[in-house]
């Protein structure tokens, strides 16, 4: 690829049930979508993984006629010692040297992240938090994860690990004051935040509560109509998240928070958030806007192709 040629850079993002490519043309400072492939995920034969991430990257290199850099949004996380795939819900992928297969199987640079890096990188440029010196995008939906950005480039930290949020655990003080079951995570430990923050943690909080087996969305809806025990979870709920965002500030103090994952989409959380935030606050820290997202979950290939240009390349 000359100087002279149109650069362009392909962006995957891989999840549990779908693999969606977006291959973009770069156009001055701007990424212009040129080319867009979604593919059922190859969930327990790595070697058919391997071959269905190859075709689509071949199909986007004809569409743009170059071979891009390729940026990957991952689920789970990279041990920093083996270089293997921990914890995703891909399960063909788990212990795997995934970074090294894909680099072998496309011949090109590949730039890789996990799916939230690529969430926040996406809204840090150009998306709900563009032009801000600093963004967290916390993402709250079957899990929690994130991403922390600095003048629209993406931190990721000696393990390739900032902004696990959801991994930290729950304060002894807050599991007393609602009497929660410390719940071991996926990850081996226990009482990791996502486990009660999350889609599923908020549906645990409701069962702990005596409600029933609901999602949020249905919890949401019992409270509005009138349900004391869905209005009881909403705010226990909304309480943990507070602090957790909270913990956020103190640690990292983003200038915006932007929400991404499914529980992004509920709008009582960018009205009681900012309140909750600040009763775990002391005088004097103010909370910074909480944001919904821009591109919501169309985000992660774009945010991979960012990714790959700020690795990559020297801009």
């Amino acid at each position: 690829m000359t100087n002279s040629e149109p650069r362009g850079y392909h962006g995957i993002d891989i999840g549990g049930s779908k693999i969606e490519l977006v291959a973009f043309a770069e156009d001055g400072h701007e990424l212009k979508e040129a080319h867009r492939e979604r593919i059922a995920t190859p969930g327990t034969d790595f070697a058919e993984f391997l071959l269905a991430i190859q075709g689509l990257v071949g199909r986007a290199d004809k569409a743009l006629g170059l071979q891009a850099p390729v940026g990957i949004g991952l689920p789970g996380v990279i041990d920093s010692v083996t270089g293997r795939q921990l914890s995703s819900n891909v399960p063909a992928l788990n212990g795997r040297a995934v970074v090294a297969s894909l680099k072998e199987a496309l011949e090109r640079p590949v730039a890789v992240g996990n799916d939230c890096q690529c969430f926040a990188l996406s809204e840090a440029q150009g998306g709900a938090a563009d032009g801000q010196p600093s963004m967290f995008g916390a993402i709250i939906g079957t899990g929690a994860g994130g991403g922390y950005c600095v003048d629209g480039r993406l931190l990721r930290g000696a393990n390739g690990v900032a902004g696990e949020w959801g991994h930290w655990p729950l304060p002894a003080a807050l599991l007393a004051q609602y009497d929660l079951p410390v719940i071991g995570c996926p990850c081996g430990r226990r009482g990791c935040l996502e486990r009660y923050v999350s889609g599923p943690g908020m549906t645990q909080l409701h069962l702990h509560s005596g409600g029933g087996d609901l999602t949020p969305a249905a919890i949401v809806a019992q409270a509005r109509a009138g349900s004391a025990d869905a209005a009881r979870t909403m705010a226990l709920h909304v309480d943990l998240l507070g602090h957790a965002l909270a913990t956020l500030v103190l640690t990292l103090d983003p200038h915006a928070i932007v929400l991404g994952g499914g529980l992004s989409q509920l709008p009582h959380l960018y009205e009681q958030l900012p309140a909750a935030t600040r009763r775990h606050l002391f005088p004097g820290v103010l909370v910074p806007p909480i944001l919904p997202p821009k591109f919501g979950d169309a985000g992660g290939a774009r945010g991979a192709a960012l990714l790959a240009r700020q690795q990559l390349t020297t801009r």
